[in-house]
């Protein structure tokens, strides 16, 4: 029977393997290995629906010193496969800290692994590009890798259905209503609402299966296209209801949501070596020639080449020229693939929202 502290290992699709020792629940699981370089926001990492289906690997090697608490959550749950550390502290201190990381995984039926040599396995990562990998545990390595090989690929599965909203909902009312904003949950984070809530907006929550007719029927000021897990080439529901609302109003789309805009304009997506996720990402406005420094969760990136319909190119990542914004000169439509509500920061960005709130006056005006 496995249990804390027992040998276990990280086995890569490659054949790669690394040992390390059980923490959190103790059971086998498997999913695409990613890395993060954020050195804090653990907690919001693992509540981060973006990583659905992934294994995080956290290269900062010191994770769970201030503890988890009941704040600092951006779902309703643990959305991670498995967690990979170097060290998991055992007796954090903060004074906000409920209890230990170790006792969060494990209150969520979620395996972690400590004692990773992180730094030899994100080389091996960023060498060799994100990999299927399964949490060997009670089994060999061999025995492991075979079961991982009947599994599905990570980019095979539209994760959005897994963890979109069941139904919708109304997120806080804010103390003086202004607009009316409807989000598309394809994988939110909550921070997003609880901006959207101190600029005065009443929010809805919606699945991502919702229509573009059932969005007008609602009367809505304006719309945002959530962050959210996996390939967006599987996602032409989503593109079908972004292209529908075109000009129809404002439209704000992150992450996830920038992609399917890009798609719904015409343009391809394509899977990056190892992704982008971290909290100190440089991206360049070329409006106004600002670097901002951003937070950022996603594999897939558009391809500028295929943009049609008006919309133009706003940021790029300065590391590897990745488009990282869109905008439309004539329609009220922006779009950024970091995440402007960070959690984990830097909190840069929310002057995103602030674009947003003007567009909806704007067009508001306007009709």
């Amino acid at each position: 029977m496995a249990g804390v502290n027992q040998r276990a290992y990280l086995v890569l699709e490659d054949g790669s393997v690394f040992p390390g020792r059980l923490f959190g629940a103790a059971r086998p699981i498997h999913g695409e290995v990613v890395f993060s370089t954020a050195m804090t926001g653990y907690q919001e990492m693992l509540t981060d629906p973006s990583y659905a289906g992934q294994i995080l690997v956290l290269t900062y090697p010191l994770v769970g010193n201030y503890g988890i608490n009941a704040q600092d959550v951006e779902s309703r749950r643990i959305q991670v496969q498995a967690l990979v550390v170097r060290e998991a502290c055992e007796t954090p201190s903060h004074w906000q800290a409920e209890m230990t990381l170790h006792e969060y995984l494990a209150s969520q039926d979620v395996p972690g692994l400590q004692g990773v040599d992180t730094r030899a396995l994100t080389r091996r990562l960023r060498h060799h590009g994100v990999m299927m990998g399964a949490i060997a545990v009670d089994e060999t390595p061999r025995e492991a890798l075979e079961r991982l090989r009947g599994q599905p690929r990570y980019g095979t599965i539209d994760l959005v259905r897994t963890v979109t909203a069941s139904t919708p909902y109304e997120w806080e009312e804010p103390p003086r209503r202004r607009y009316h904003v409807a989000v598309v949950d394809s994988g939110l984070k909550y921070n997003i609402l609880r901006l959207l809530r101190e600029r005065g907006c009443q929010v809805t929550v919606l699945p991502c299966t919702v229509t573009s007719d059932e969005l007008l029927e609602m009367g809505i000021d304006g719309l945002v296209l959530s962050p959210g897990p996996g390939d967006p080439a599987l996602l032409d529901y989503l593109v079908a209801t972004a292209k529908a609302l075109v000009g129809r109003l404002p439209i704000l789309g992150i992450c996830l949501g920038h992609q399917v805009v890009g798609r719904a304009f015409g343009a391809r997506t394509y899977k990056l070596k190892f992704g982008h996720r971290g909290a100190n990402h440089p991206v360049k406005d070329l409006l106004t020639g600002r670097v901002h420094i951003t937070s950022q969760n996603h594999g897939y990136a558009i391809d500028a080449d295929g943009l049609r319909g008006g919309i133009e190119v706003s940021q790029v990542h300065l590391n590897d020229g990745t488009v990282e914004g869109l905008y439309h000169p004539s329609l009220p439509i922006i779009t950024i693939q970091y995440h402007s509500e960070a959690s984990p920061g830097p909190m840069d960005n929310v002057y995103v929202f602030d674009r947003f709130i003007e567009m909806l006056r704007e067009y508001g005006g306007s009709r």
